[in-house]
């Protein structure tokens, strides 16, 4: 076909998280066991009480079109959580919901961006925000955490970062990929900055129900007024509920920013699945005891993997606070050799161990940061072991 197509749409890289999870379930097809620590999805089902609410909608509810924005009872749903969880007061009208949290975050900077404006991610970085803030014609800038500083950001750094042309910037917490937890007290240094310089914060708070050891979620919107009418709240269904599949997001935010997305949303997709609507009133109304047993079982499995990650020699991580991810240090390998195949880095590195030792974990190039690998702990205990296992036997093969 001799037709240029979209430039812009045409230079977006794909998910090399979804990538190495394809090709892991390739391998699996073709009878190969292959452990998998690529794609951060809970190995639960949805608990009981939201899968049977699902099926009485079916049964006896209206299953036509909701509003674009959401059905009235679940954003209530939604602003009830936000007081009770995160001591945040909104209304309806400041509630959109989506198709998934990635959608939501989608929403969002398609509603502040302009070409050209500046979008400030600090690294490392969840994979898909560089390509959104690019889909949305804005520019990604990008602030190096390092290891040594737990992968927060530093104030100095990020006043450092701002320029005339910054319009948002984008906070994690807990994090995807190194389950970082910021504290009341940089949230509150971070928000100083953004209501002086006037900047969006876009707070994806996805993981924040998978909190461990003394670490503990504050909202960086629940600080004061100022800074919650400069945030955009993300969450959603997916992480804490193990409802990945039913895609269900949501934002809160200013009416003005909310009544934007609506608009977008109402254009490009609708409303979001009517029955997955019904089961997230269940979920977060609902009893709240799978929740729990799923945190303590995620907990459980950190403590083992940190454990013995930092046994196996040549490899070390730090202690995450959140979710259910861990970032292994796999700089003592970069450089070494497995049968003529130099190691130049996370991707080589990845490829390596998913062809020969038959285990898939996500390259830290994918996140930012090339020296580090993303393995998940949303696996099975047998399947966690057996992974280290694996990987600790293919170390010594590399000269």
């Amino acid at each position: 076909m001799n037709i240029q197509l979209s430039r812009k749409h045409n230079d977006i890289a794909p998910s090399v998280t979804l990538f190495v999870d394809a090709k892991a379930k390739e391998m699996q097809a073709k009878g190969i066991n292959v452990i998998g620590f690529g794609v951060g999805e809970p190995d639960f089902r949805t608990p009981e009480n939201i899968r049977k609410r699902a099926i009485y909608s079916i049964e006896n509810e209206n299953l036509g079109y909701t509003p674009a924005s959401g059905l009235q009872k679940l954003k209530e749903a939604i602003c009830d959580k936000l007081k009770l969880d995160n001591g945040l007061e909104y209304k309806m009208e400041h509630i959109i919901v989506s198709n998934g949290a990635k959608h939501s975050l989608y929403n969002a900077f398609q509603a502040i961006c302009n070409p050209g404006d500046e979008v400030i991610i600090p690294s490392p970085y969840w994979v898909s925000y560089p390509e959104m803030v690019k889909m949305a014609d804005a520019i990604p800038v990008f602030i190096d955490c390092p290891e040594e500083k737990e992968f927060k950001l530093d104030i100095k750094d990020l006043k450092n970062a701002i320029t005339s042309k910054t319009k948002a910037m984008i906070l994690n917490s807990p994090s995807n990929p190194t389950g970082s937890v910021y504290t009341k007290e940089e949230l509150e240094e971070i928000a100083k900055v953004a209501v002086e310089k006037n900047i969006i914060v876009i707070s994806d708070e996805i993981y924040e129900k998978l909190i461990y050891d003394d670490a503990t979620h504050v909202s960086i919107a629940s600080l004061n007024d100022r800074i919650k009418d400069l945030t955009i709240v993300v969450n959603g269904m997916a992480k804490a509920y193990a409802m990945t599949g039913w895609r269900i997001g949501y934002t809160a935010s200013n009416a003005q920013i909310a009544k934007i997305m609506g608009n977008i949303q109402s254009h490009a997709t609708s409303n979001p699945n009517t029955i997955a609507q019904y089961a997230s009133i269940e979920a977060l109304s609902g009893d709240q005891t799978a929740i729990e047993n799923m945190r303590l079982a995620f907990d459980e499995r950190r403590k083992y993997m940190v454990d013995r990650i930092n046994k196996i020699p040549g490899l070390s991580c730090i202690v995450p606070k959140g979710a259910f991810y861990i970032m292994m240090n796999i700089s003592q390998y970069i450089g070494k050799e497995f049968n003529g195949n130099k190691i130049k880095g996370s991707l080589d590195f990845a490829d390596l161990l998913l062809e020969h030792a038959h285990v898939a974990i996500v390259p830290g190039a994918a996140f930012g940061v090339d020296q580090l690998m993303r393995i998940s702990y949303a696996n099975s205990m047998d399947n966690i072991k057996e992974g280290l296992t694996r990987l600790e036997n293919f170390l010594p093969q590399l000269k």
